[in-house]
């Protein structure tokens, strides 16, 4: 008879989140966790990067605080003060996953899994890591002989992804990291090139940017945060810019050398170059991470690119086990791991529920921050919809300029004939907390009527999306309208 109910490898914001949903519905729970609970996102990815993120904004503020009338004279930073304060929000969060886990009922089994049948996995010792020798960031590789078999009557895979690593010459030189090696850092370097445009790459240029680092940010497609709508990723081009950070789109990187003590990237673009370093950290994605995991002897397939395809219930092609999270390539965003998590175990415990990926919110940290939801303009273009956008800049907002931070606009998409919105996307102070009024407007199918006469309060960043909707209608109040 089968050890557990459950199974969850992982204990990520996808696997810890269905272990306390399963563990509610009555099931017996255990989860394989080869780190700290909450996975990258706690550990190496959401969380501290906003904590370092919120330490290099206090930092530029006090540095402009003259412009508040405040006199702050000798502001400066102390690296490790920030590197501390990270790790201490990072303990907080992680022990608090654990608590919730234990009081739960949820087992907690430290290892690394490795299948040895559909429903049945082997634990070991993970190995040390070679970036953090005496920290919680392990290896993918196990060691030694198994601690203990572990068997459930379902599996949840849920082990999320690594840094996708860059396949040129000297990608593996010392001072070449990734978005985990940046953790390792003691101090700013002072020349950085990051090799990557998207949510990863500028969130890291921006930090360091703040800290003094003189950064380069070398993009393949011809703007930054490629993904999002044309002109959030030339608005957050132009802020980079205006920051001294280089932006070179269109370019890529061919190969990297040492010369004694720098490193030297070679970029090959309309006009090639050669740029010099101390630090380079590529950030060009991320893969599965289902290495060591014995797949195969679970019969568990995977697409060309290594991720675990699932329905809308997150069943893979064997029985009784699941995926979610990273590791099925749905959306590599930690709130989809989650609630792929509560969607697996409800599944599991008998109730007819699924995952529609419909509307699903994004956000990058950047200063100014940037959040959408749904289509972007060119992509609602291309699906067939006639269309009419509308757009309110954050410098006519009262708050915005109480605030002193009016970069950055609201852009609504939305259907010519019933004008119901298709996508939101924001760049600006506070885009990722504005964004989710866009995800349910979309929820709802709401219009961009329905958003003009929702009654907002005043003086708030979250009017924009009021008057960007007005402005869709032709009915702007507090922009001068388009010329007829």
């Amino acid at each position: 008879m089968p050890e557990f109910d459950l199974l969850i490898i992982g204990g990520g914001p996808g696997g810890y989140v269905a272990a306390i949903r399963a563990a509610q519905r009555g099931l017996h729970v255990a989860v394989v966790e080869k780190e700290r609970p909450g996975g990258v996102c706690l550990n190496w990815g959401c969380i501290p990067t906003k904590a370092m993120l919120r330490s290099a904004e206090v930092f530029q503020t006090l540095g402009a605080a003259v412009d508040f009338g405040v006199q702050a004279d000798n502001v400066r930073f102390d690296f490790a003060a920030v590197r501390r304060r990270k790790d201490g929000i990072v303990g907080t969060l992680t022990g608090g996953v654990a608590g919730l886990l234990r009081a739960n009922g949820v087992t907690v089994i430290e290892g690394h899994a490795r299948f040895t049948g559909p429903t049945t996995v082997e634990v070991f010792e993970p190995g040390p890591s070679p970036v953090f020798p005496d920290g919680p960031r392990y290896a993918a590789a196990p060691t030694g002989t198994p601690t203990r078999t572990v068997t459930a009557t379902d599996v949840i895979v849920a082990t999320g992804s690594v840094p996708a690593l860059l396949p040129v010459p000297g990608a593996d030189l010392p001072g070449v990291i990734t978005s985990d090696g940046a953790f390792g850092l003691t101090e700013v370097p002072r020349r950085l090139v990051v090799i990557g445009g998207s949510a990863v790459g500028v969130e890291w240029a921006g930090l360091f940017a703040a800290f003094g680092a003189e950064v380069t940010v070398v993009e393949m497609r011809d703007r930054l945060v490629p993904a999002e709508d044309t002109e959030i990723g030339a608005a957050l081009g132009r802020s980079f810019t205006e920051r001294g950070i280089t932006v070179l789109t269109g370019c890529t990187v061919t190969g990297i050398d040492r010369t004694g003590d720098a490193l030297e990237v070679d970029v090959n673009g309309a006009t090639p170059r050669t740029i010099a370093a101390d630090v380079v950290l590529v950030g060009v994605g991320r893969r599965p991470n289902t290495a060591d995991l014995d797949l195969k002897y679970a019969g568990i397939d995977t697409d060309a690119r290594g991720f675990i395809p699932v329905d809308d219930r997150l069943r893979t092609t064997v029985e009784h086990v699941y995926a979610i999270g990273d590791v099925t390539g749905k959306a590599l965003l930690a709130h989809v791991a989650s609630h792929q998590g509560l969607a697996a175990a409800d599944v599991i415990a008998g109730h007819d529920t699924h995952i529609d990926y419909t509307v699903i919110p994004a956000a990058t940290f950047t200063h100014p921050e940037i959040a959408s939801v749904g289509l972007t303009e060119d992509a609602a273009r291309a699906g067939g919809h006639e269309v009419i956008t509308a757009k309110f800049p954050f410098a006519a907002l009262g708050r915005a300029q109480a605030l002193g931070d009016t970069h950055g606009f609201c852009k609504i998409v939305a259907g010519a004939r019933h004008r119901e919105v298709l996508g939101v996307h924001i760049i600006g102070p506070s885009a990722s907390d504005l964004i989710a009024e866009g995800a349910l407007a979309m929820s709802l199918e709401a219009t961009l009527d329905e958003l003009a006469d929702t009654i907002h309060a005043h003086p708030t960043l979250g009017e924009i999306g009021m008057e960007a909707a007005l402005t869709g209608l032709g009915l702007p109040i507090h922009i001068a309208p388009r010329s007829r």
